[in-house]
């Protein structure tokens, strides 16, 4: 299989920016399954969440579907972060600094 081939053409100016981004190199978007057929590559999924390699695909002993519905279930850091730097504020969060206020210990074990 080959990028430009395979319709994914269209996308390599947005996947090249994000590899530079990253500063790492975009996995193949699919691999072979038991069955003989493309599948999303969990390392990819990995890689367009912006997490590290391996935060999830390097763990032993999980089988692809325990992968793949990690990675669906998981929260893209940059996303997280863009999203609590909007609604924050406007709830009185973050202190007139901009930073997170002194938290202050109740007494009570978690």
């Amino acid at each position: 299989m080959h990028w430009d081939r395979d319709g994914s053409g269209c996308y390599q100016p947005a996947i090249r920016r994000w590899e530079q981004h990253l500063r790492r190199t975009a996995p193949f978007p699919v691999e072979m399954g038991s069955r003989g057929r493309h599948r999303l590559s969990p390392d990819f999924a990995e890689w367009l969440m912006g997490l590290p390699a391996g935060w999830v695909t390097g763990v032993p002993g999980l089988a692809y579907g325990a992968r793949i519905r990690a990675l669906g279930n998981g929260v893209v850091p940059a996303q997280a972060a863009a999203a609590l730097q909007l609604l924050l504020p406007g709830f009185g969060f973050l202190s007139a600094t901009g930073s997170w206020p002194e938290v202050r210990s109740t007494g009570i074990a978690a």
